[in-house]
């Protein structure tokens, strides 16, 4: 198996996205760390893993350092130390124009997306260092950061931030033989939706969907399993000579 005895911490990791790509860790073989602020949503997707590896769970606010610091500790305690870090978790404000977000709804977006990402690397980087076989992180950005769509702007603005770290991060961390790498989705009908919407994803209209899928030329939206794919791809030995390159998971719709 790829990740066969790979300890992995996945952040945001009780629905969506996050879920996926823990389930797709734990069936190649990796020990997984989920994180998440939703203790029911991070319960049940632990309940349906049923690869061989280990699998832990810890409650954790990304943007609050100190609960960062206790996630790196349980999985060094827990998983014998870190290989694979991927910065999942994320928050977006309601779809308006710029001039209408409050100070609040900036920073708020900021914290989990931007100050989350640079949490989690400040803290698992020096543990892959210390460990000496190097590692892998992998930061889910969004396609909005290389082509945005009015109404998110600095929802957008964060993932471009997490693009320009992730370049950053991969040259100072290349002596370590650490590689790090982003994925840029494309909207998905997860839980996600309702936080940028105001709709769940279950509620909202055909014609909303079609709009949506109309700007995608593969017409459909992201699934959850290709970011899953994509994610593994990049944190695996198959990708050991890449690093500081974003894959664009979106069906063509930054053409």
């Amino acid at each position: 198996m790829r990740f066969d005895n790979r300890r992995v911490i996945v952040t945001g990791a009780g629905s969506g996205f996050g879920a996926a790509i823990a389930a797709r860790f734990n069936a190649e073989g990796a020990h997984v760390l989920l994180t998440d602020i939703n203790a029911d949503g991070m319960e049940a997707v632990a309940a349906q893993l049923s690869g061989p590896g280990k699998v832990s769970q810890a409650i954790c606010n990304v943007a609050e350092e100190e609960q960062v610091q206790a996630v790196v500790a349980q999985a060094q305690a827990e998983l014998g130390g870190i290989d694979v870090l991927v910065n999942n978790a994320g928050y977006s404000h309601l779809n308006k124009l710029l001039w209408k977000i409050t100070v609040e709804e900036f920073d708020a977006v900021f914290a989990v997306n931007v100050r989350g990402v640079f949490l989690g690397c400040k803290h698992v980087i020096p543990v892959m260092i210390e460990q000496g076989t190097g590692g892998a992180i992998v930061n889910i950005a969004s396609i909005g950061s290389v082509a945005p769509r009015p109404g998110v702007t600095p929802y957008n603005g964060t993932k471009g931030a997490v693009l320009t770290m992730t370049k950053g991060l991969a040259l100072e961390c290349a002596r370590h033989q650490i590689r790090v790498n982003a994925v840029n989705p494309v909207a998905a009908l997860t839980g996600f939706m309702k936080g940028a919407t105001g709709v769940d994803s279950a509620d909202m209209t055909d014609e909303a969907k079609e709009r949506l899928v109309s700007t995608v030329p593969l017409g459909r939206l992201t699934e959850p399993e290709d970011v899953a794919a994509a994610v593994t791809y990049l944190a695996s030995d198959d990708a050991r000579f890449m690093t500081g390159t974003a894959m664009n998971i979106d069906g063509g719709r930054s053409i």
